[in-house]
């Protein structure tokens, strides 16, 4: 049992060093390419800073979120900062958006006026964009494949190395073909790719925020095998939502056929459990048991 506890602890610590290493190498990138950007004249390159800039926050969101997210629960938060991560995500994908749109409108208003750039620095401090970021995204990777918050933390990252890629091609163009309009369509398309990433996150952070059925789970499916259950009648009044992204709960009540003794409740509700872990990976689940009780038995009960 401790040797679980220990791989579990360790296993975080390694992602808050992870989100550490990453936040250090963005302030290093940020202030590199804000700069270049001033000095060079080039949007793309400031919208990488800018980018960089709210990497370096949402990676500060993401640490703080981790950390809390294993405080302990209280009397006053009985479910600590479980739901913390979830908070993350949903304000990295948010900022992630707003940034994009701000870039799209800076990136128009650049087309229609371009201006000549210092491509040496476009190129060099791309190149040094792409390896930070880079390394940032190996880092992560693992923890972003389980973890919502670590993901928004991931593709915040990945984004930005895509970015600085879009920039360096951007910036051999300017360098060998004077194209200096260039600067302006790939901010533009940088901001696109921001908006179709960020949407996806901001969706499914959303969902998990209000409560909404996670999208695997069959409602239907989960009360039918649970009223084939011997002496259940039906399960109804159910409520099915992710705590976070380790911890799935069902909540309902179950209307029996017969006024059964509580040993054999426990028996009927130990199988319940072990099914619904196994089948739909539900590992938290509150039931009320009833018989003969006046109360609705739809499914879902609108109250």
């Amino acid at each position: 049992m401790s040797s679980h506890h220990d791989h579990n602890h360790s296993h975080t610590n390694l992602k808050g060093r992870n989100l550490v290493i990453s936040i250090l190498l963005n302030v290093l990138i940020t202030v590199s390419q804000a700069i270049g950007g001033l000095v060079s004249g080039s949007l793309s390159l400031l919208s990488d800073a800018l980018h960089n800039f709210t990497d370096v926050i949402s990676l500060i969101v993401s640490y703080v979120a981790n950390r809390l997210s294993k405080q302990k629960a209280n009397k006053g938060r009985t479910f600590g900062y479980k739901r913390a991560e979830i908070l993350a995500a949903f304000i990295n994908a948010s900022t992630l958006i707003i940034i994009a749109v701000l870039l799209i409108i800076e990136a128009f208003k650049r087309f229609k006026n371009p201006e000549p750039i210092e491509s040496n620095l476009v190129i060099w401090l791309s190149i040094l964009g792409i390896l930070a970021n880079g390394f940032s995204v190996l880092l992560l990777k693992s923890d972003s494949q389980s973890n919502l918050n670590m993901r928004s933390a991931y593709l915040h990252l990945f984004t930005d190395m895509m970015a600085s890629v879009a920039v360096l091609i951007g910036g051999l163009l300017m360098k060998f073909y004077h194209i200096y309009w260039v600067d302006s369509v790939l901010t533009f398309l940088i901001g696109l790719y921001l908006i179709w990433v960020g949407a996806d996150l901001l969706i499914t952070s959303t969902k998990m925020i209000m409560l909404f059925t996670p999208a695997q789970i069959d409602i239907n499916e989960v009360v039918e095998d649970i009223n084939k259950f011997p002496s259940v009648n039906k399960l109804h009044h159910v409520h099915v939502w992710n705590l976070n992204d380790d911890e799935l709960h069902l909540e309902a009540h179950l209307d029996f056929k017969e006024d059964i003794t509580l040993t054999q409740f426990n028996s009927i509700l130990f199988r319940i459990e072990t099914h619904l872990r196994d089948k739909f990976n539900i590992n938290h689940v509150n039931i009320q048991p009833e018989f003969n009780r006046e109360d609705p038995k739809e499914i879902i009960v609108q109250d």
